[in-house]
């Protein structure tokens, strides 16, 4: 899943960020509630993780400004403060769940499955993009029936591909959604990835579904 985090504790954010990434999730990282909130408008996002102290606006009545602008998507808000007061008015605001910090990473994790099995809707475990299927839970993928073996990172690539299937995608959206780089590390690791994701799904078959656009990034297209 793609989970975004808005939290301006750099530390805790990093550990959230890491414990998701053992668990397969994607984490998108926003330290202030503003750019919090037109990030959750306009990424594609499973789950929002919201901190209730943030420098610039109450977490609660961000939450509640998020659900007046018609946002849907379950959130889970974090804390300090636990009687129950804060929690009422936590749950009050429009969140899912609300979690006291100091808090155990499984109990997290556990936690973001549970919101993002009730809040999926339309999101099915699986994905097709023209032959390409594949599973989110079982993290397995087949391209005209033929199972096609992944590592992490590559199956990562491909889940963001079918995602936006049919549309560019930037190598500074991957950088961000696979590897959680805010910035470019100057490195060839998306293209080495990308290049390793494509020799298995094209092993056994005649046409590329990954095009790549000059100067842009990549796109996977439907109707390969």
């Amino acid at each position: 899943m793609r989970i975004l985090v808005i939290e301006d504790d750099a530390e805790m954010a990093g550990l959230i960020a890491d414990g998701l990434a053992a668990q397969g999730h994607v984490s998108l990282i926003e330290p202030e509630g503003r750019p919090g909130l037109r990030r959750a408008q306009s990424e594609n996002c499973d789950v929002l993780i919201v901190d209730r102290m943030l420098p610039d606006i109450d977490g609660a009545d961000l939450v509640a400004e998020m659900r007046g602008l018609g946002l849907s998507e379950p959130i889970l808000m974090l804390t300090s403060l636990g009687a129950i007061e804060d929690r009422v008015k936590g749950l009050g605001s429009g969140a899912d769940d609300y979690l006291v910090k100091p808090f155990a990473m499984a109990e997290l994790c556990a936690r973001i499955d549970a919101l993002g099995r009730r809040g999926r809707g339309g999101l099915s475990d699986t994905a097709v993009c023209g032959t390409i299927k594949i599973d989110r839970v079982r993290r397995e993928v087949w391209r005209e029936g033929q199972r096609i073996v992944l590592q992490p990172r590559e199956f990562e690539l491909l889940e963001q591909l079918i995602r936006q299937q049919d549309q560019v995608v930037s190598r500074a959206m991957l950088l961000e959604q696979v590897w959680h780089f805010h910035f470019d590390p100057q490195t060839n690791i998306v293209e080495t990835h990308m290049s390793r994701l494509r020799q298995k799904l094209n092993a056994d078959f005649e046409r590329d579904p990954i095009q790549t656009v000059r100067g842009v990034g990549y796109k996977l297209r439907s109707d390969a």
